[in-house]
């Protein structure tokens, strides 16, 4: 039997993965990239992004990049950069299925 289908990914774990695209992380730089990013809309608190990350990297989306005393820093594998891609594709579809309800 194949994985297991991926549910939807909340806003919060949207915007991490988005944080990864274009280059590896710590945490303080994930929260500060979500916050700007959103305009402050989304605010992770440090509970939240560890335990996140930690899901993530149970699920091989994303790994340990490098440690430095107390800074662990993250990248994104491809099996994170299909799952991004994947999710950003289904809101296309809702946004667009949400416009052809209003005509």
């Amino acid at each position: 039997m194949g994985e297991k289908e991926r549910s939807a990914l909340t806003e919060p774990m949207f915007y991490i993965l988005m944080s990864f695209l274009k280059q590896e992380r710590c945490g303080t730089e994930i929260t500060e990239y979500v916050a700007r990013k959103t305009g402050g809309r989304i605010h992770l608190d440090p509970g939240t992004l560890y335990t996140l990350l930690g899901k993530f990297q149970d699920e091989r989306l994303i790994e340990e990049s490098s440690v430095a005393g107390r800074k662990r820093t993250y990248r994104l594998t491809e099996k994170g950069r299909k799952a991004y891609r994947e999710e950003l594709e289904r809101l296309k579809t809702c946004v667009r299925d949400g416009e052809e309800a209003l005509l």
